[in-house]
């Protein structure tokens, strides 16, 4: 990427009140994600049709809203949304179960996984906590439950400096440089950064195998 869309990345970021735990809204709902993102995963949806979408970082509900409503538009799937609190929740929606706890607690895991083993098509967006070990410990645990030609998508690798010069400490872009080359079956699929910028830099991780 160049230095103008370097630029215009931490200026985004930093005025539009991302760090602040703002962002968009879908249908009156927050959604801490960047729009060219969103426009990624309806196309990633409508290709995919996954049966279902795991999501860990449920926040107040729209990233889950928005992908029901592409469901609805493809008629297909079901999301299961996890946070360890639903505090902030104001979305529902029939397509989403929403589970509160922590999203590497066995219990928690143990129902996904159940979901996961009657779904074709799976797929994963990580977007709780982003400290390296959680981040980590998601991908050892989610990872597996993707389908072959789908996606788990690992979200803000953007910060500490890639670009967004926001100091949060080790987090998702080093989790993902040590955990990828250990699982030759994913692959960081750059096409998805083709919008020039993305939140998710090297993180739309595709399962190949």
């Amino acid at each position: 990427m160049s230095e103008i869309d370097d630029a215009f990345h931490k200026r985004l970021y930093e005025e539009y009140g991302f760090l602040r735990g703002q962002g968009i809204t879908w249908m009156g709902v927050g959604a801490l994600k960047y729009p060219c993102d969103l426009w990624l995963y309806q196309e990633i949806m409508f290709e995919l049709k996954p049966d279902l979408v795991i999501e860990t970082g449920t926040h107040m509900g729209g990233s889950a809203l928005f992908m029901a409503h592409m469901m609805d538009l493809i008629g297909n799937g079901r999301i299961v949304s996890i946070d360890l609190t639903h505090k902030m929740l104001k979305a529902e929606h029939p397509r989403v179960t929403f589970l509160e706890g922590s999203s590497t607690d066995p219990e928690i895991v143990g129902r996904v996984r159940e979901l996961a083993a009657v779904s074709p098509r799976v797929m994963v967006v990580l977007d709780s906590d982003h400290t390296m070990p959680n981040v980590l410990a998601e991908l050892d645990t989610y990872g597996p439950m993707v389908t072959p030609g789908s996606y788990m998508i690992v979200e803000d690798t953007n910060l500490n400096g890639h670009p967004v010069p926001w100091h949060f400490g080790l987090g998702a872009w080093e989790a993902v440089e040590e955990w990828l080359p250990k699982h030759p079956e994913f692959e960081a699929d750059k096409t998805m950064e083709r919008f020039r910028m993305t939140f998710n830099p090297g993180g739309y991780l595709k399962r190949i195998a």
